[in-house]
């Protein structure tokens, strides 16, 4: 009498559709983490901006971050020119905040293509606060 075997199928030829969508799902992850990350280390530009903060708030529902604006004018009398920034670092944000109502010169980073507003709605992150005419 002879035996026929019956060759089962592997678990990773059964499971072939789940592990194509779990690896697709997983490089589409580690990519948007990867330029998360590339995005928030690397600066497009810097610079400083002079002027006076006109609104600095905590915004937010899920992911709060301050938000700010710095009204620039380049001639006393002249429609002073608004700067949008975010402030990421909470001991810039104390420094900011003690330095309302002083001219300031913030030196910020601008950062280009950042996937997320969780990180900050404006592309301008401030990295320093100095208080200037003191």
């Amino acid at each position: 009498m002879v035996s026929e075997s019956v060759a089962q199928p592997g678990v990773f030829r059964r499971n072939r559709g789940k592990l194509i969508l779990a690896a697709v799902v997983a490089t589409m992850v580690g990519l948007l983490v990867s330029w998360t990350t590339i995005t928030l280390t690397f600066s497009y530009s810097d610079g400083d901006r002079i002027g006076y903060v006109q609104k600095f708030s905590h915004k937010g529902w899920i992911c709060r971050t301050w938000e700010g604006e710095l009204a620039m004018s380049p001639v006393p009398g002249a429609t002073p020119q608004i700067f949008e920034f975010t402030v990421r670092d909470e001991s810039v944000a104390k420094r900011l905040a003690a330095a309302e109502g002083k001219k300031v010169a913030l030196h910020y980073k601008e950062k280009r293509g950042v996937p997320s507003s969780c990180f900050g709605d404006t592309r301008y992150f401030i990295a320093d606060v100095r208080i200037l005419g003191q």
